[in-house]
């Protein structure tokens, strides 16, 4: 499989393990004029995730709980068609597939911590609203007469 430009990082230190990628080409329905009708350029990458060794045990198991709805038989697929070349479309799925599992595999984000409004903005909020109260009173025709 030469030609690949390097090993594909999931979060700088896991890579894709290239051993597990299950490649499959087909005709791309995109640009490329008659070239198109005979050549095989679109690019159809799968990757068992449910099988695979080679992510750290927490992360696979964010991974499968975050891709569940994308998942087919624990595997998660990725398509790429938006090039000529088939060679180009390979790289455009491996990079679309490490950036879905950096994303699936990423910690979740710490707790939020609570803000409290300051005093003064609670202040103004209450005295603005007093204020459109008086305006609205003064426009009712009471105490006219």
């Amino acid at each position: 499989m030469g030609g690949m430009s390097g090993p594909y990082l999931i979060r700088g230190s896991v890579p894709l393990p290239e051993a597990e990628l299950v490649w499959r080409f087909s005709r791309s329905s995109g640009p490329g004029g008659q070239h198109v009708n005979t050549s095989d350029s679109q690019v159809e990458l799968r990757f068992d995730l449910a099988g695979t060794q080679a992510l750290p045990p927490v992360w696979k198991e964010r991974a499968l709980q975050r891709l569940a709805g994308r998942l087919v038989d624990g595997t998660v697929v990725v398509r790429s068609s938006e090039h000529r070349s088939q060679w180009r479309n390979r790289e455009a799925a491996a990079v679309r597939l490490a950036a879905l599992l950096a994303e699936a595999t990423a910690p979740p984000p710490g707790p939020r911590r609570p803000t409290r409004v300051p005093r003064g903005i609670n202040e103004r909020r209450l005295r603005e609203k007093k204020q459109r109260s008086e305006t609205k009173r003064g426009r009712s025709g009471r105490g006219w007469a």
